[in-house]
């Protein structure tokens, strides 16, 4: 079985670039309050793109939907966590909005790739081979 390029995956694409939005945004807390849920949102961000990149390595279909379904879970806690930044007056609440935004639209994606992956024979099916 062919292994996926990840590097040609969107959903990776945007992942990573959400990271950089994710640093950005946890840059404009006040350093009084900067490391808690700073390292915690750091860390999920950079844990969708690498669950992403792991999981296409695998070679199957079925591990890689697994990684997705990681990435997923690290989505729905940044969702959250932007979420409770914005409630405590942690950041920009439009820039935190916006990100909030943009990783929904980024669980649609890979929710789509999971539902592919889960009905495909194999990786290379998608033509990623």
């Amino acid at each position: 079985m062919s292994k996926l390029r990840f590097r040609d995956l969107e959903v990776w694409k945007s992942s990573v670039a959400l990271v950089v939005k994710v640093y950005e945004i946890t840059h404009e807390f006040l350093k009084s309050k900067q490391y808690g849920l700073t390292l915690q949102l750091q860390r999920a961000a950079v844990s969708i793109s690498s669950y992403i990149v792991e999981g296409s390595g695998k070679g199957t279909k079925k591990d890689f939907a697994h990684f997705l379904d990681q990435a997923r879970g690290s989505l729905y806690e940044i969702i959250t966590q932007l979420k409770v930044c914005g409630s405590i007056g942690m950041g920009d609440p439009e820039k935190i909005k916006a990100v909030q935004y943009e990783y929904e639209i980024l669980t649609i994606r890979i929710n789509s790739l999971i539902k592919t992956m889960k009905t495909k024979k194999s990786i290379a099916d998608d033509g990623y081979s």
